[in-house]
């Protein structure tokens, strides 16, 4: 069996150039003149029993400008790292291959498809490449975490493939343990939390799914940087572009949406040590609004269709069920209130301004323009076309010729 573990490392500007508007935004670009967490994970891989695997790091940066840079930058790291594994670097060089490979045989109509740039695109390049290279399995981790457990790989293939309960284990979903070894989000509570209790949502989900027995089990929430998908279904349901983030939740409730069940395995954990967040609480917070809009517009837009089946909020609580419900606007109203009065209190305008912005924008711009179950069958639809299309051995030999890799 074929295994490839993919891993997206983010760059943005150096330190002293800023951020710019027309800057992509990701939770926490590595600046290029810092060191960033990818050389530690790669340090880490060196504690795996098994290393039969082929890793794929993908390059991203945050803006047009420094891609050159950013190649040059994650390229060097790697040699650096000299770890014992067979590595590929994916970066803005290889992809404008594709495309003009795609050009040349007149399928453009597959290009807007790969693209290395919002979480759901480089998502998709982190199933489309291993497809690429003929994988049956891939693993999706991200570079702020770090392997401890050197049963790692070897829990990851334990069931992915198989038949678990009457029903194939197609995707597979780790956890993260803290920096304090828990595996519980130990982060302080406000009182403008009250209406929005997503951490203690999120803890509940934990205690009931990761914290007891059997091992393996079906799951409501997944980890895109602890993932593990057979090819049967990574070429069947891409992740969704049109969500802003939680792409990860998505690509879960996108397969329940057509037969898949996704599974946790409670002994399959990775450290998670990402920088600290800069962002304020009310980003924050319209950043949830956003995805969460989008995702209950999905569900309840959601008609009868041939082999697939009808999603609830209540198959995903606690979490993420409970803020998919009738209840979030209401949800959305009543904390942006509170988190309002919070910034008065401490003589933020602009951050009170911004919380109150947070109603109207869940009333507007977080609304989907068109109708995303409909879109998303559009996109499932054309994704498996292009899937197809790289299934053929003669496409995916030239591909991989002309990108130097090894399939």
């Amino acid at each position: 069996m074929k295994v490839t573990m993919v891993v997206p490392t983010y760059w943005g500007r150096k330190r002293k150039d800023g951020w710019r508007e027309t800057d992509d935004v990701y939770d926490h670009p590595t600046s290029l003149n810092e060191k960033g967490t990818i050389g530690r994970l790669l340090e880490s891989i060196s504690v795996l029993k098994n290393k039969n695997f082929t890793l794929v790091i993908l390059g991203v940066s945050t803006a047009p400008d420094i891609q050159a840079e950013v190649e040059e930058k994650v390229s060097s790291i790697i040699k650096e790292s000299g770890i014992d594994v067979e590595t590929i670097f994916f970066s803005y060089s290889q992809l404008s291959k594709i495309h003009e490979y795609l050009a040349k045989h007149d399928k453009e109509e597959f290009v807007p498809f790969l693209k290395l740039q919002g979480y759901s695109n480089i998502r998709n390049l982190c199933t489309f490449i291993p497809h690429l290279l003929g994988a049956e399995v891939t693993v999706l981790i991200d570079d702020d975490e770090i392997f401890e457990d050197p049963l790692f790989m070897n829990k990851a293939l334990d069931y992915i493939g198989s038949t678990y309960q009457g029903k194939k284990v197609l995707a597979v979903a780790g956890y993260y343990i803290n920096p304090d070894d828990d595996f519980l989000l130990n982060r302080e509570i406000f009182p403008w939390m009250t209406y929005w209790n997503k951490i203690d949502c999120m803890n509940r989900a934990f205690r009931k799914i990761i914290g007891q027995s059997p091992r393996l089990k079906e799951t409501p929430f997944a980890f895109g940087g602890n993932m593990v998908l057979h090819r049967d279904m990574f070429t069947y349901i891409p992740f969704d572009p049109c969500i802003p983030r939680g792409e990860d939740m998505n690509f879960l409730i996108s397969g329940k949406m057509f037969g898949f069940s996704f599974f946790l395995d409670n002994e399959l954990h990775i450290k998670h040590d990402p920088p600290p967040k800069s962002h304020p609480h009310w980003r924050r917070l319209r950043e949830d609004i956003f995805r969460f809009v989008f995702e209950r517009t999905r569900i309840n837009a959601q008609k009868p269709k041939h082999n697939m089946f009808q999603v609830t909020p209540d198959e995903l609580d606690p979490y993420p069920g409970e803020f998919l419900k009738d209840d979030l606007e209401e949800r959305i109203f009543r904390s942006n209130q509170m988190l309002t009065v919070d910034y008065i209190l401490q003589g933020d305008k602009e951050g009170a301004l911004e919380s109150m912005k947070n109603i109207y924008l869940a009333q507007t711009q977080a609304v989907p323009e068109k109708n995303p179950f409909e879109s998303y069958l559009e996109l499932q639809a054309f994704w498996r076309k292009l899937m197809g299309h790289f299934s053929s051995s003669k496409v995916s030999r030239e591909v991989c010729s002309l990108l130097q890799f090894s399939a």
